[in-house]
């Protein structure tokens, strides 16, 4: 078994969790368990950890990579919106929500997430929910499909790529990551930005709608500030703009009413870090603290 999972912003965020011995810690994402597993270190020898993600698969996996920690982490099967019901009365000392799909993931062309190798139209991080982005694709009245396209992808081909996506239906079911990248490069005019596939924003915008990432994020950001002890810390790693706007205005409403921004600017990955790990380059660090009790 493998785990050559790099995850983003490493160092950054835990200086910003400021872990230390004997807290309670969440991962509420935990996919391959790479932050976890520095937290685990970092909290030792009494730390304990919460460890969360909605993918079954990528729980196993991280399970088998911190069996050496025993008791000191619990895992549990949820989505990291359920997590302020979880946490009840309990205080955590930090929380750590990395909002991104997995390399695992990614290289993966049966879970669909990936437009340059041919797999199901799946993208689902949770395989128990019903809704594919083939079903999205398929069934979608074409203007719903391009406000999909235009809110969750940004790119201002939404109406020519949903028309597209539609005359192409009617000839027969759309059912491969291939394929539906070939209709939408066909309508899309060339990217303005170099090497950005005219795929690219389409599959975002249906994996972030068939797995709902945008929606309450903004509500359990609040909700998980008021379960962390005084002193606490909660960091969020978002890896596109529309994440970003969220966390960025969740945190500015907590500012000044009991908790302080620990940087007014998302922190981005070192040029070190970007050549190391490419994927990592999109991605966003922003923290906030509780005040400590008077």
């Amino acid at each position: 078994m493998s785990f050559e999972h790099k995850p983003a912003l490493l160092s950054e965020a835990m200086e910003l969790l400021h872990v230390r011995p004997g807290g309670l810690y969440v991962d509420g994402t935990v996919g391959l368990g790479g932050h976890a597993l520095e937290i685990l270190r970092r909290s030792a020898p009494n730390g304990r950890l919460l460890a969360l993600d909605r993918d079954r698969e990528a729980l196993v996996l991280a399970q088998a990579h911190l069996s050496g920690f025993g008791e000191r982490v619990v895992f549990m099967h949820a989505d990291f919106r359920e997590l302020a019901d979880i946490l009840a009365e309990r205080r955590a000392d930090g929380v750590l929500l990395d909002l991104g799909v997995s390399s695992r993931q990614l290289d993966d062309p049966l879970r669909g997430f990936s437009f340059s190798m041919e797999g199901p139209l799946d993208m689902r991080l949770d395989r128990g929910q019903h809704v594919t982005a083939e079903d999205l694709v398929n069934r979608t009245r074409e203007r719903e499909l391009a406000e999909i396209i235009h809110q969750f992808g940004e790119d201002p081909a939404a109406r020519r790529i949903a028309r597209a996506i539609v005359a192409a239906r009617r000839r027969g079911r759309i059912t491969t990551t291939t394929e539906l990248a070939s209709i939408v490069r066909r309508a899309s005019p060339r990217s303005r930005r170099r090497g950005l596939d005219p795929a690219t924003r389409t599959f975002q915008a249906l994996r972030i709608r068939v797995n709902r990432e945008l929606e309450g994020l903004d509500a359990i950001l609040s909700a998980l500030a008021h379960r962390l002890a005084p002193g606490g810390r909660l960091a969020v790693i978002s890896f596109h703009s529309l994440e970003d706007r969220q966390v960025k205005l969740a945190f500015r409403e907590l500012a000044g009413h009991g908790f302080r921004l620990l940087s007014r600017k998302p922190i981005r990955p070192s040029e070190a870090e970007k050549i190391a790990n490419p994927r990592c380059r999109s991605a966003r660090l922003r923290a906030v603290a509780r005040e400590e009790a008077a």
